[in-house]
């Protein structure tokens, strides 16, 4: 089992730059990738960026250039600058770990922090 703790969420102004935090605990060893999703009101969730254990990291076109991700193995933390953020980024951003026993893999979702951006 993997728990998931995300924060960092609030509400900025575009232009602004807020970082999450998701502070991951319990079978950590087990986690092959972590990342961020989002869900705005009335859409579905979508991927916003990745990043492997071994550091290797993705994002989606939408945030390419403003978003960064990175983890600190020390804290069991991976986290999320947010910059040059829009109105369109508001959104409850979830924390996503897949792990794997060797066999299977398995997600497990944080309970989503809220990121509001007012125009």
């Amino acid at each position: 089992q993997v728990q998931l703790v995300e924060s960092g969420g609030d509400l900025v102004q575009a232009g602004g730059s807020l970082r999450l935090s998701c502070a991951a605990s319990g079978s950590i060893f087990s986690i092959i990738l972590m990342g961020w999703y989002r869900q705005a009101p009335g859409k579905q969730r979508e991927l916003v960026a990745t990043i492997t254990s071994g550091g290797s990291t993705n994002y989606a076109d939408s945030v390419k250039g403003r978003f960064t991700i990175s983890r600190d193995n020390a804290k069991n933390t991976v986290y999320l600058q947010m910059s040059s953020l829009k109105p369109e980024d508001t959104a409850v951003y979830y924390c996503n770990a897949r792990s794997s026993n060797g066999f299977s893999q398995y997600p497990y979702w944080g309970q989503g922090t809220q990121v509001t951006v007012s125009s």
